[in-house]
């Protein structure tokens, strides 16, 4: 398919706090674009201060979508997001505007321009049952030492930390015999149906990154995380949202395990650690345009993303 055939996507990319809010909705207004969001959170129902979510005046100003449509009792997996947000986005390009791909979850976003599929036609309750209580009687370690042994690419990527990509990556191979690896491999060699431009906004001194994550989980804390945090905890759900951080951190403090003052430095620092995470994955990414805060005025950087999209893109 020739780029003028292809869908224009405008992709922005970056760790949390680094600013891809204010310069998706600065490009959004200026291309007349609608924002789609790759943010794993964000699409809970209620989870507004925890994920960041942009304000109701800001989702007035440009149209948002793929935010706060799934229940927080649910879990919704990467197959059903990125399913959903590549009808979304067809559908902005076909109503003549253009589609903008903007958050913090690189698999998320690697989903759509990669076409990467996940087997998702074979899930197996019952085996995925079996693993859950597996995981909780012999740990992750076990399990993922059990998936390196036939799908060592899927171990190292997917690591003891994400728990549920762990069970499904099993799952994957005990329904079909073949590994999530291959899956993703074969869903590559489908054309992209974008013509994308990547633009990602950090800083360059990683500690001035960790100083306005700092300074975010403080205006959390005075915008009502607690509150939000307490009531959502109270509701007892045990899903993927009830993961989100800014929630699992407070919830020691609330049993009276630790002090609020413990509780806000331990999200400070796992609030840190996730933004390592993900500039760890964008970075292996070649075709992202870098946007640095600390060198660059916010004009300058502006400039530069129109200038990037402009050019990369048959608009």
């Amino acid at each position: 398919m020739e780029n003028n055939k292809k869908i224009p996507l405008v992709v922005i990319c970056g760790p949390t706090a680094s600013g891809k809010t204010a310069l998706s909705l600065s490009l959004a207004r200026y291309f007349d674009a609608e924002i789609v969001s790759a943010d794993s959170m964000q699409i809970y129902k209620g989870m507004d201060i925890a994920t960041a979510k942009p304000s109701e005046s800001e989702m007035e100003s440009v149209k948002h979508h793929m935010i706060g449509f799934v229940e927080t009792n649910e879990n919704y997996s990467v197959a059903e997001y990125a399913a959903k947000a590549r009808d979304v986005i067809a559908d902005i390009y076909g109503r003549g505007k253009i589609p903008f791909l903007v958050g913090g979850t690189g698999l998320y976003i690697s989903s759509i321009l990669d076409n990467i599929e996940f087997g998702k036609e074979n899930y197996d309750n019952d085996i995925r049952e079996a693993l859950n209580k597996r995981l909780i009687a012999e740990g992750a370690e076990v399990l993922l030492k059990e998936l390196s042994e036939f799908d060592q690419v899927s171990a190292q990527r997917i690591g003891t930390s994400n728990h549920r990509r762990l069970i499904r990556a099993i799952e994957i191979y005990k329904t079909t015999g073949r590994t999530m690896t291959s899956f993703i491999e074969e869903s590559k060699l489908t054309p992209s149906p974008y013509n994308d431009v990547r633009l990602g906004i950090t800083y360059l001194d990683r500690q001035k990154l960790y100083e306005r994550i700092n300074i975010r989980v403080d205006e959390m804390i005075e915008n009502g995380l607690i509150e939000e945090a307490e009531d959502f905890l109270k509701m007892g759900y045990n899903s993927t949202g009830a993961k989100a951080i800014g929630y699992k951190e407070l919830e020691p403090y609330f049993r009276g395990i630790i002090t609020l003052d413990e509780a806000v430095e331990n999200l400070k620092r796992e609030t840190r650690r996730y933004a390592k995470r993900q500039l760890t994955w964008f970075r292996r990414d070649e075709k992202i345009v870098w946007l640095y805060r600390d060198v660059m005025s916010e004009n300058e950087i502006l400039k530069k993303a129109l200038e990037t999209v402009e050019k990369s893109l048959i608009i």
